[in-house]
């Protein structure tokens, strides 16, 4: 793995809109620095960055960027995810 691509995983998690506004630049300056495609093994790295809501459009940078890489990313939907308002799961009717 790459070490521009090491540094934004061992960051964690996009930060949420209460974040200031420097650390988001900085995060979004880190996605847009590393080349594309990105590998495989990036790929499943960064999904594990997204936060908790788009990060002022970062996360659809790096949504991006993981898209440049080997697809799929995931064959099977995150837990984390499971259920979550807007993305299925139980109490969601099909095809909305």
């Amino acid at each position: 793995m790459r070490p521009e691509v090491q540094v934004f995983v061992a960051d964690g998690p996009l930060p949420d809109w209460d974040a200031e506004g420097e650390e988001n630049d900085r995060r979004y300056d880190q996605i847009t620095g590393i080349t594309e495609p990105v590998t495989g093994e990036e790929a499943q790295a960064l999904v594990a960055c997204f936060g908790p809501d788009d990060c002022y459009g970062a996360a659809w940078a790096l949504l991006h960027l993981i898209e440049t890489g080997p697809n799929p990313v995931l064959t099977t939907e995150p837990a984390v995810f499971s259920g979550s308002a807007g993305l299925g799961g139980p109490g969601v009717a099909p095809g909305h």
